[in-house]
């Protein structure tokens, strides 16, 4: 069973919590993020570290510790370090440029598509065939990127198509040339 809930988080120097009941702001150099939590679980913060404690021992709140926990530590992490996703474009004619802070995207389509960024997030071309989805807070990040993957998902026959950094497609096997047909 996992304990995540009763790790405590160090704020680094320059990051600056506030509690007020059940929501929490931390506001560091890269922005401002701001979430209320459960009743079910209490933050307390001390010396620059914040603890997460729940009440008591039901399945819902457990379950809440931890995800309080982990919330709470991406949203210190996000203001001091930030998160970043990069995608890759794959395919002949398939190109990104920056379009003042948002995207156009040329990907085998009729017309080009324009991509604008959520919330504080930044978008970056790097190079002709690369994306990247930068910001504070981890949630939209991942939500811009999943965005922008969705525009033309890898298409596993010809690999053609967005992929995160990393990903692997697997490929498929397509039909099977000439042989004993009718």
């Amino acid at each position: 069973m996992s304990r995540i809930g009763f790790s405590p988080i160090d704020v680094p120097s320059g990051v600056d919590v506030k509690i007020d009941d059940n929501s929490v702001s931390v506001k560091g150099k890269l922005g401002e993020l701001s979430r209320s939590f459960s009743p079910k679980v209490a933050l307390k913060l001390d010396n620059g570290v914040l603890n997460v404690t729940r009440q008591d021992d039901e399945p819902e709140s457990r379950a809440l510790h931890g995800l309080t926990r982990s919330l709470v530590n991406n949203m210190v992490v996000g203001v001091s370090e930030g998160f970043q996703k990069r995608l890759q474009l794959i395919g002949t004619g398939y190109r990104v440029q920056q379009r003042g802070n948002g995207l156009e995207l040329s990907l085998g389509f009729s017309h080009s598509v324009p991509v604008e960024p959520l919330g504080s997030n930044t978008l970056k071309a790097d190079g002709q065939a690369w994306v990247v989805v930068s910001g504070p807070d981890k949630e939209l990040v991942g939500e811009q990127a999943a965005r922008i993957r969705k525009i033309r998902k890898p298409n596993p026959y010809s690999g053609k198509g967005i992929v995160y950094e990393g990903e692997v497609v697997r490929r498929k096997a397509g039909k099977a040339a000439g042989g004993k047909g009718v």
